[in-house]
């Protein structure tokens, strides 16, 4: 725009690509960090810089880390032998803000959909094969979301797993259909986990 300088209009659009901002949200928040550039866009884009050269993904669950193997991972006293698969890192989060979940996770990095050609190879479901078979799995709680593609999701891992003698459970009470992890309160989650049910 020829009222805008050229850099402003580049941050605009690259704000306006992230979930839950559109152009008109993305044009506030700039003008804003602008207006209180010490205080807000000098440490966010320091902030930014540093995530971008140390974060990586953990090669063994998925989660984001910091080291080689993130810390849940790395951590002895979860070696409980249950193992729970979730479709995002958000979700892996949501699942940890309750506390009620002591064992592993194994994050998917979506759900199976035929629409967007997104197949088992193009999620860390192989992984979770090799996970149950490798590291002494003796539970799977598929922490999915209740909808469609992650119900389709959990059918397909339960027939790939069927043969292990691995114990498949599911999320039970208090997750609604259609509903997502993320946006669920940490007491609904807990009672979930607790009354989980085999799958």
């Amino acid at each position: 725009m020829a009222n805008r300088p050229r850099e402003i209009d580049t941050l605009i659009d690259m704000m306006a690509r992230l979930p839950g901002l559109g152009p008109r949200s993305a044009r506030r928040a700039v003008l804003h960090l602008v207006k209180k550039r010490a205080v807000l866009l000098l440490p966010l884009a320091e902030a930014m810089q540093r995530v971008a050269a140390t974060v990586r993904e953990c090669p063994r669950c998925g989660n984001i880390a910091t080291a080689e193997i993130c810390e849940i991972c790395a951590d002895p006293d979860r070696a409980t032998g249950e193992l729970c698969v979730v479709e995002d890192v958000s979700d892996l989060w949501a699942m940890e803000r309750g506390g009620a979940f002591k064992g592993r996770y194994h994050v998917l990095g979506g759900t199976l959909s035929a629409l967007d050609s997104i197949g088992p190879e193009e999620l860390r479901i192989p992984d979770l094969s090799a996970r149950v078979r490798e590291e002494g799995i003796t539970e799977v709680i598929l922490a999915l979301n209740a909808t469609v593609d992650g119900q389709t999701t959990a059918h397909y891992i339960a027939d790939e797993l069927s043969g292990t003698g691995v114990r498949l459970t599911s999320l039970a009470q208090g997750v609604p259909i259609g509903g997502e992890l993320d946006y669920l309160d940490d007491g609904t989650i807990s009672a979930a986990l607790k009354a989980r049910k085999g799958f």
